[in-house]
């Protein structure tokens, strides 16, 4: 049986949104399926009928995203109700593997035509209640936060792994020594990096603004921000000592992202030029605790995997979960010039809508590609207790 080569013919998201902010009066399967109809309008010469596969990334999933959002996006977006959807979940890498299963299906030969991507609003995340032990209990029940992070945890679970995020990046501070300072800096470069791209028109391709709704620019992005006002924050996870801090994090967010990937067929259908071409593709575990550095091996492995090593790369993007954490991951790859990493800004500025980060991710990297007429681009995350997704592509 021969692979198939897989081509991203295009890429769209939507502006991200501040938790509470201007998308969160969206519902996360209307945001979806936003972008959906958007992407598939982008290819006129497409019929939607041919779309085999709608594969979404979503890590929540227990409020409106429930009950597979992306077939809800297929129905909403007003696609035949021939095409299926399938939505899946790795927490923060969530949209990147909805990518690399679209691709994976394309490269056997199980599909021609598919939409990828991910979805997530953290501002509509819900509580949740679990069942009693018993019918009628007297007490008081526990309402559990679904934005982010651990709820209900196994007791089985060592205490070790489950640990907050951002303590798990004060971890990573602690192994590398990267100090406030650093994480601080970092920081301020995402801001000014993601407002000069926008400043510049670089996202004009790509993003496509929710009808209705007063966003036309990520919302996250804090164009005056200083080293002074971000050294005036306390730390978010450690009050005593600690480095971590809402200026040097990633911050709560809502938004989509979609991509449309295609074969040798698909491609001469949509009568379009590919942005790029998915080389390969390695996720990778680690400690829970540490998952920070799980991009280490998996970028890694995916280099090996392509032939590739980090002097090919033309540009890298990493999602900024923490500053310390993408501060981790560049200390142990020493080889790699950090010129290229985030060339638009990153995470920290441009946001995290979990379920849609990977899609962000890996869209930019197209569009990097196709705007420089040639190279290699790797898109990476590191995933919430311990794993790390990682995927080369080349124009």
């Amino acid at each position: 049986m021969s692979i198939r080569d897989v081509y991203i013919v295009d890429a769209v998201r939507t502006p991200i949104g501040k938790f509470g902010g201007a998308l969160s009066s969206v519902r996360p399967d209307d945001l979806a399926a936003h972008v959906v109809r958007e992407l598939i309008g982008r290819a006129p010469d497409l019929d939607p009928a041919r779309v085999d596969d709608v594969y979404f990334g979503d890590a929540n999933g227990a409020g409106e995203d429930n009950r597979d959002v992306a077939r809800m996006a297929v129905l909403l977006a007003g696609l035949p109700t021939s095409v299926p959807g399938v939505t899946v979940n790795r927490l923060c890498g969530s949209g990147l593997e909805a990518v690399i299963q679209a691709a994976r299906a394309i490269a056997l030969g199980d599909a021609s035509v598919v939409v990828a991507g991910g979805v997530e609003s953290m501002s509509r995340a819900p509580w949740v209640l679990q069942k009693p032990e018993r019918a009628f209990p007297a007490g008081h029940q526990q309402l559990h936060s679904t934005t982010l992070g651990w709820r209900m945890t196994n007791p089985r679970m060592p205490a070790e792994w489950t640990v907050s995020l951002g303590e798990g990046a004060e971890l990573i501070a602690d192994k590398h020594g990267i100090t406030r300072e650093a994480q601080d800096a970092f920081a301020l470069a995402s801001h000014r990096k993601a407002a000069e791209a926008w400043a510049k028109g670089l996202h004009d391709g790509e993003v496509v603004p929710y009808a209705g709704v007063d966003l036309t620019r990520d919302e996250c992005i804090r164009d005056a921000t200083s080293l002074e006002a971000l050294g005036r924050l306390k730390p978010s996870f450690r009050p005593d000592g600690g480095t971590v801090t809402a200026g040097n994090a990633s911050p709560l967010n809502d938004g989509a992202a979609a991509l449309l990937l295609v074969d040798e067929e698909g491609l001469r259908e949509t009568g379009r030029e590919p942005l790029a071409r998915i080389r390969a593709s390695a996720v990778t575990g680690i400690e829970p605790q540490l998952f920070g550095l799980g991009p280490v091996e998996a970028v890694g492995r995916a280099l090996g995997k392509a032939g590739r090593s980090f002097a090919d790369l033309t540009t890298f993007e990493l999602n900024e979960a923490f500053a310390a954490q993408s501060l981790g991951c560049l200390a142990e790859w020493p080889e790699l010039d950090p010129a290229i990493v985030n060339p638009r800004g990153g995470a920290i500025a441009i946001g995290h809508p979990l379920g849609a980060s990977g899609a962000r991710l890996a869209g930019s990297v197209a569009h990097q590609l196709a705007a420089a007429g040639s190279g290699t681009g790797l898109a990476a995350l590191c995933i919430g207790v311990g794993q790390g997704l990682a995927l080369v592509l080349e124009r």
